[in-house]
């Protein structure tokens, strides 16, 4: 039954009480949006609301795709939409046909916005040039927070490719900056989960652009068809190369697992997804984040010839059971860009590369400057493959890559540990350290993990990664 009060004072007094406003399946449009007389549909609330509005949305499904066409301020605070506590409300796409490139939720050259809580759900397509996302920001805007939403089922299942790697494209979250002089800034996504989508030729969770200043953190990402997290730079998203570049962010704190390639339609049986991706990106730190079950572990590279991901810092990640190789560096091509300045530090690797690939744990592969791999903790499978290298030199044979105060092991041991440094490759610790220079502080030691099979990496007390520089995983 309806709140019969004249609109304009019910409008009034909604705004003047710290602007809650309610939506409800049970609602009206027609009402104020108060509690008693909540709104029909999220997209109203998404034209009404206001600076410092929190919009309360109650438990239920919405079958609608919701544009925000508000924007927060400094001065005021945030909008915020969010499920009402201890409900969900559920952004429902199975009913609905994506148009071109479109999202069930879309933020695009707004700010001070955040989204909050939602289930968005079963967006699906089967057409190779739509592209279905869960949530999308893009074009400019600042201060965007995208916190504990759950996102699944946002699939494209076009079943062609234009040539491999090129299929359909569909987003669990894509954040484009796509302005020229406006980039997306202070951005936040935080506690999502984002899973069981089928992306073709793009990625599960995204930041492409000029972006800058953003931090994803304390996401799960899962049972994915192509890469969990990525962080790109130079594909044209915005029109003037100089900002055309994910930057100055923070991949912290996340869960990956289960991202395969190998069975979606755009790349056939490839095991090449990652579970973090730096594609292009630059100033990225990357901590404290853990993967397994995933194709690539980290992979630091660009795809376009003549640019690099540069000065990433992979610190204190756990990276365990990969299909190909622990952590990656390099363009996969030698036509392709590469990898300069990066460091991959106090990480712990851990059986990779199961489908015995090659890959070995750390892959060094074209077009690498001035990177790092140190204080690291490998612990290789059984293959005792360590590292495998398509490109170790660089044409004037000087070091790309320094390694150095790693512990490694494997179960067969040093005699038999296997090493790529192009163009040779070499067998045994201590071979590999006498002809090539690296590790000449590293040791070849059991690490003694607690309990592995369990998934529990901490060191024992005897470890003789302790007190040597080496990070106890948490």
């Amino acid at each position: 039954m309806k709140i019969l009060l004249p609109v304009f004072l019910s409008i009034s007094a909604a705004f003047a009480q710290g602007d809650s406003l309610y939506v409800s399946t049970t609602g009206d449009d027609g009402n104020p949006g108060s509690q008693a007389a909540p709104w029909r549909t999220i997209q109203h609330a998404a034209d009404s609301a206001r600076a410092g509005s929190t919009v309360n949305v109650r438990g239920g499904v919405y079958e609608e795709r919701v544009t925000i066409n508000v924007s927060g301020n400094a001065k005021d605070g945030f909008i915020t939409f969010r499920s009402y506590p201890e409900e969900t409300a559920v952004l429902e796409g199975e009913h609905l046909t994506p148009e071109a490139r479109s999202g069930m939720f879309v933020i695009r050259n707004k700010s001070y916005i955040r989204i909050e809580g939602f289930e968005i759900r079963n967006y699906r397509t089967a057409e190779h040039r739509l592209t279905p996302l869960g949530i999308s920001v893009i074009g400019a805007g600042s201060h965007i927070e995208l916190l504990h939403n759950n996102v699944h089922q946002i699939e494209n299942n076009f079943q062609g490719r234009d040539r491999p790697g090129s299929g359909g494209n569909g987003f669990g979250i894509a954040v484009y900056g796509t302005d020229a002089k406006t980039p997306i800034s202070d951005l936040v996504i935080d506690g999502n989960e984002v899973h069981h989508l089928k992306t073709g030729s793009s990625e599960s969770l995204v930041v492409n652009g000029n972006v800058t200043n953003f931090r994803i953190t304390h996401n799960i990402v899962h049972d994915n068809n192509n890469i969990g997290i990525d962080v790109i730079g130079f594909e044209h998203t915005a029109p003037d190369p100089a900002v055309d570049q994910a930057r100055d962010g923070v991949v912290s704190e996340n869960l990956v697992y289960n991202i395969t390639s190998r069975g979606n339609p755009a790349y056939g049986n490839d095991q090449s997804s990652d579970g973090i991706y730096v594609d292009g990106g630059t100033r990225v730190l990357i901590e404290h984040n853990i993967m397994h079950h995933v194709d690539f572990g980290i992979e630091l590279a660009s795809e376009h010839r003549g640019r690099t991901t540069s000065y990433i810092t992979a610190r204190n990640n756990l990276i365990y059971a990969c299909n190909t190789a622990g952590v990656s560096i390099g363009g996969y091509g030698a036509e392709r860009g590469g990898t300069d300045h990066c460091t991959v530090t106090h990480n712990t690797l851990y059986g990779n590369d199961t489908s015995d690939t090659g890959a070995g744990e750390f892959q060094m592969q074209y077009n690498m400057t001035n990177n790092t791999f140190e204080n690291n903790i490998v612990y290789a499978g059984a293959r005792c493959l360590m590292t495998a290298s398509k490109s170790g030199r660089t044409a004037a044979d000087t070091l790309t890559v320094t390694i150095n105060n790693n512990v490694y092991y494997c179960d067969s041991g040093a005699a038999a540990s296997a090493w790529g440094w192009y163009p040779a490759s070499y067998t045994g610790f201590d071979k590999w350290v006498r002809a090539t220079g690296n590790d000449g502080h590293s040791r070849f030691a059991d690490p003694r993990f607690v309990d592995p099979a369990k998934g529990d990496f901490h060191l024992r007390p005897d470890s003789p990664a302790l007190n040597a520089g080496y990070y106890e995983k948490r």
